[in-house]
């Protein structure tokens, strides 16, 4: 199951063109910023954007169009974990 988000976009020439904030929906949950968007794909029905966000992490939201839900439906940690790093 994944994620659900409430999602702020710019809207440029089409609505929800590319998000600019994003936050879970859960009690207390911060909100991200949108620092870059790394990617875009669309799928039938949906649309996905790889981001980072200003924790610098990296997110891949997904937009589905039939019903204006998002989701986020990976994370990625912006830099390995301590035991494997080569310091």
């Amino acid at each position: 199951m994944s994620l659900r988000l409430k999602v702020e976009c710019y809207a440029g020439f089409k609505a929800d063109e590319r998000p600019l904030r994003f936050t879970p929906l859960a009690t207390g949950a911060r909100t991200y910023q949108v620092t870059e968007v790394l990617d875009q794909w669309y799928g039938v029905g949906y649309q996905c954007f790889k981001v980072r966000a200003d924790d610098h992490h990296l997110y891949i939201l997904r937009h589905d169009t039939a019903d204006d839900s998002w989701t986020l439906d990976s994370f990625r940690s912006a830099s390995p974990p301590e035991h494997l790093s080569t310091e």
